[in-house]
């Protein structure tokens, strides 16, 4: 919305309060006068009342935004305006390039002192305070005649915010001209001296470094360089492309890996050819060649030295480390010598100390050894085996085998005679403790494996008959005997289902009598072990006996275990 309110600046506001009087003072508009704006608003935008007109006589559209026809405060508009909107001319736009003069006016001298001059030099543009000349002994107020020149007054009627705020205004670039001419009349001075130099001293050295500033930055032309001269530090940022690329020493991709961001190849591309034929072998190279292994040595031995107790630093004092390390290294070896001969003293054995180099040790010999294909020797004689310091097959107590070769339940003993007793006296074959539950006997399966039924035995005849009476025999007789055998085959089946399940009562029982047997002593145990020894001082392998386990056990493992593959275990 277009306003033709004016925005006064506040400089200009506080200047007008010192001319104005409080009556005249500009007053805050009422609400009666805010509502007489709007409706010269409204009645503009609909076109009953005449558009508001800038200072040049051009009508302002009503329906233009009032951001864009109020002006800025700094601009200066007495009234509404759209000027600060439209592209400036030439003239008012200021000029960077316009130079005014500077220092003393030489056009006009002055030689009597004028009224507001200067009391200390005569001049007419400052003041004595301002004066930068020194204190005259008779000041130019009191003297008969002055000599005095006035200075350029710097004009500050600035067109725009560039121009006023110009730092090289009213400068001359031909000034600098005269402080490159003085500087060539040095170098031209400090020449001239060398020559003489030269020409009464042929044979004397003549030092760059007071003269020569800028000689680090003689080889700015060269390739790969980057060269900053305030702080005199050159850059490889480039290799130089006579110089081979590192990924170009290698070509197999498994080879040493190059980091193409910053162009390192810290490994050797080519670790099968030797160091001393080898044109690169990485950069790690370098940091474990030179003086780096003894320099991280020593840094070692500082840190070591300042935990016990000894108080060097490698940077803060090196010689004083220096000097610490070669007297313990000193004193490391003496006390190693000394123990090596108190050892050899005491326990002798200084011959075999004197051996022969190693090239003499593994040299060939004149043996002749010829293996078969399965490595059988053929011809020669086969190296002894090693044998132990330690005495072997050696049988103490009766025994026929050692001691470490029968193992069961996680105990070792003798597989003679199964005894887990070391040094004990062999008394013959026999089971072990707690064996015979892992491994019943077969007599016992055995005799549960045979049928329990035995069929009748026929009572045998003493005197054998005849052919002829056998065949002859009537058929009423061998009928009588099937008729005889029947129920003695019934009776003979009811007892063995009698004793079958008598047996299976007994193992049952058995069974359960063992399970709380076990349950029992499971408790006592745990009840002493509590009692007698805290849980934390508890043996490991305490809560229960190492032993196989027996066949009982494994088969209720069995029944009790966890099956996840089951399909019907989520229904169970």
């Amino acid at each position: 919305m277009s306003s033709g309110a004016m925005r006064t600046p506040v400089s200009q506001i506080i200047h007008n309060k010192d001319d104005q009087d409080a009556d005249e003072e500009p007053k805050k508009k009422s609400r009666e006068d805010w509502r007489k704006a709007k409706e010269l608003e409204e009645a503009r935008k609909a076109g009953t009342a005449p558009a508001a007109v800038d200072e040049e006589g051009r009508d302002i559209n009503p329906h233009i935004p009032q951001y864009i026809s109020n002006a800025p405060w700094y601009y200066g508009s007495q009234g509404p305006t759209l000027k600060h909107q439209r592209p400036q001319h030439e003239d008012e736009r200021g000029q960077l390039d316009n130079r005014g003069p500077k220092g003393l006016d030489t056009t006009r001298i002055v030689t009597k002192f004028r009224k507001g001059a200067c009391e200390n030099c005569g001049a007419l543009t400052h003041k004595r305070k301002d004066c930068l000349e020194r204190p005259r002994k008779v000041q130019a107020k009191y003297a008969e005649s002055i000599l005095v020149h006035d200075e350029h007054l710097v004009n500050d009627a600035a067109v725009n915010y560039d121009e006023k705020r110009d730092r090289w205004s009213s400068y001359d670039p031909a000034n600098h001209r005269e402080i490159i001419e003085e500087y060539e009349k040095v170098e031209e001075a400090k020449r001239q001296l060398k020559a003489e130099k030269l020409k009464n001293d042929p044979d004397a050295e003549i030092s760059d470094e007071d003269g020569n500033e800028d000689k680090y930055v003689d080889e700015v032309d060269m390739p790969g360089t980057k060269v900053d001269s305030k702080q005199r530090i050159t850059v490889r940022n480039l290799r130089i492309r006579e110089d081979t690329a590192k990924y170009l020493r290698n070509l197999d991709p498994n080879s040493a890996y190059y980091d193409p961001k910053t162009r390192s190849m810290r490994d050797n591309p080519n670790p099968q050819v030797p160091a001393e034929e080898a044109e690169f072998a990485g950069e790690n190279f370098v940091r474990f060649s030179g003086d780096t292994t003894a320099q991280a040595t020593a840094q070692l031995f500082a840190w070591e030295a300042h935990g016990k107790g000894v108080d060097v630093h490698l940077l803060a004092e090196p010689t004083k480390l220096e000097l610490l390390q070669k007297e313990y290294e000193q004193k490391k070896e003496q006390f190693k010598s000394s123990t090596k001969t108190h050892i050899v003293e005491k326990y002798g054995g200084e011959e075999h100390l004197q051996v022969p180099p190693k090239s003499l040790l593994l040299a060939q010999t004149e043996e002749y050894i010829e293996y078969s294909r399965s490595g059988k020797v053929i011809k020669g004689v086969e190296k002894p085996k090693a044998r132990s310091i330690y005495e072997e097959d050696v049988y103490i107590n009766n025994h026929t085998t050692v001691w470490g070769s029968f193992w069961n339940a996680g105990r070792w003993g003798y597989k003679c005679c199964k005894s887990f007793i070391k040094n004990s006296y062999c008394v013959g074959m026999q089971e072990p403790e707690g064996y015979s539950e892992a491994h019943p006997t077969s007599s016992t399966s055995v005799a549960a494996a045979e049928p329990t039924h035995i069929p009748p035995r026929l009572p045998e005849n003493s005197h054998e008959k005849p052919a002829s009476e056998v065949d002859s025999a009537p058929s009423s007789e061998s009928s009588s005997s099937e008729e005889e055998e029947k129920p003695e085959k019934k009776k003979s089946k009811k007892k063995s289902k009698k004793r079958e399940k008598k047996k299976k009562a007994k193992e049952q029982r058995k069974h359960k009598e063992e399970k709380h047997k076990e349950k029992e002593r499971s408790k006592e145990k745990k009840k002493i072990i509590s009692e007698e020894l805290d849980d934390r001082k508890r043996p490991y392998n305490s809560m229960y006996d190492v032993k196989a386990p027996t066949e009982d056990e494994i088969e209720e493992w069995k029944k009790k275990r966890p099956r996840a593959e089951d399909p019907m275990l989520q229904f169970m």
